[in-house]
């Protein structure tokens, strides 16, 4: 099977890849959308014409955009803390056109869980998702047709997740093997859900929206590592890199996926620089495509066994 291709290139913008789509009438939730890439997302879907509910954990950020867009909302979620999930979907009434699962944290330098007992970064970029795509499942079929964006990440291409010890209970903590094992499970999460939930109208893909220095995903990262990766200087200074990204250009994949026309019918690909990635070896030296443990269809289903029970316990 041939890969999906489109006519954007990776410097395209989230306005470029839906100019001339019109979106009212739809529904769409953006996790994390007060800031960054979310906030970007959030922009180009309601200038399209979109409504769009903000789901993080202070509304306050959001500010700004209410006042840009009057049909914005911004209502709080905390996506470790599966209670707060559950609360925010039973609250939620309206059927629901398009789910951007983007909110997340990266590289926490000490090992931190949730209520669950599940590593913070993996209970918040995964489990928690996972839980609000299956607590607002019912307003997603309601019109037969809807998508859900999950916001992963090239380090998916460093590690597979490991079954046998996902939550560091026996192998030491590493903040960049357990922020590399949540986009794994990201990408595991939208290949699961177009496997299960394809005859309820309910399309999944997932993308990865390159290198963004200028939000403040990497907030946690110590400076020594900003350093050695090239994003810092000896003084302290953030570099933008020539393969970066503006929140912008970032977002755009993620629009793409959402609401773009060209992607009707899509479901369970992988998407980075606005075209469908191949899928490749995971490990040091790729930059792009998915990796294979990442692609893994079983891997998929063993993950969806792992963490729905936990899920629909919480979501009860």
């Amino acid at each position: 099977m041939s890969l999906i291709t489109t006519p954007f290139g990776p410097r395209a913008t989230a306005t470029e890849v839906i100019a001339g789509v019109d979106l009212t009438g739809r529904r769409a939730i953006v996790t994390g959308g007060a800031s960054g890439l979310g906030a970007e997302t959030v922009r180009a879907l309601a200038a399209a014409g979109a409504r769009v509910t903000i789901a993080t954990r202070d509304p306050g950020m959001a500010k700004e955009i209410l006042e840009e867009f009057p049909q914005v909302d911004a209502l709080p979620i905390d996506l470790a803390d599966l209670a707060s999930v559950r609360a925010f979907c039973r609250a939620w009434e309206d059927p629901l056109d398009m789910l951007v699962a983007n909110a997340g944290i990266m590289m926490l330098p000490t090992l931190e869980r949730s209520d669950q007992g599940w590593e913070m970064q993996l209970a918040t970029n995964y489990l928690g998702h996972f839980a609000l795509a299956v607590g607002l499942r019912p307003a997603l079929s309601a019109k037969g047709r809807s998508r859900i964006v999950v916001v992963s990440s090239g380090a998916q291409l460093r590690a597979g997740f490991d079954f046998d010890d996902p939550q560091f209970e026996s192998r030491p903590y590493d903040p960049f093997l357990a922020y590399a094992q949540s986009k794994t499970a990201d990408v595991l999460l939208a290949a699961g859900i177009a496997r299960h939930w394809g005859d309820a109208g309910i399309a999944a893909t997932s993308c990865a929206p390159g290198a963004i220095p200028s939000t403040n995903l990497g907030r946690h990262i110590s400076p020594e590592v900003l350093k050695a990766i090239g994003v810092m200087d000896a003084d302290g200074n953030l570099i933008i890199p020539d393969y970066a990204k503006t929140p912008e250009q970032g977002a755009a994949t993620i629009v793409l996926l959402a609401a773009s026309p060209l992607l009707d019918g899509v479901t369970g690909g992988y998407f980075e620089d606005n075209q469908e990635q191949p899928v490749v070896q995971g490990g040091p030296e790729p930059a792009t495509g998915v990796a294979e443990w990442s692609a893994d269809p079983e891997a998929a289903d063993r993950l969806w066994d792992l963490a729905l029970p936990v899920v629909e316990s919480a979501l009860r």
